[in-house]
């Protein structure tokens, strides 16, 4: 089964992307979804499955919520909300994120 994490944007992905094994998909939302982006992202990640990691600001929280609704099954990341946002987020933190959602075994260490 193929692992996903729908972030908010490029550089939510390119921040992430070096802690994790490339078999870990990361997606953005680019900001915004409207259905037809909604639906396209179900296409891809139907049946896998899927965590999200959005900013833990008005527009992440709003996005989260129209993902929630479409993946129930998904696993909740959070950053603090001292962060500006998850590219703002220290590599230790979103580790310890990544590890407390279960993904520890995809985490490369020498990253940080």
């Amino acid at each position: 089964m193929c692992i996903y994490i729908i972030v908010e944007g490029k550089n939510d992905r390119s921040k992430l992307r070096p802690l994790l094994q490339p078999e870990i998909n990361i997606v953005c939302t680019f900001g915004t979804l409207n259905s037809d982006k909604l639906e396209a992202l179900r296409e891809q990640i139907y049946d896998h499955e899927v965590y999200l990691f959005m900013d833990n600001d008005s527009s992440g929280k709003k996005i989260r919520g129209i993902l929630r609704d479409a993946f129930p099954d998904a696993t909740q990341i959070y950053t603090s909300p001292g962060y500006a946002g998850v590219e703002g987020t220290p590599e230790e933190y979103l580790i310890a994120r990544l590890e407390k959602a279960g993904l520890q075994e995809f985490i490369i260490y020498e990253a940080q």
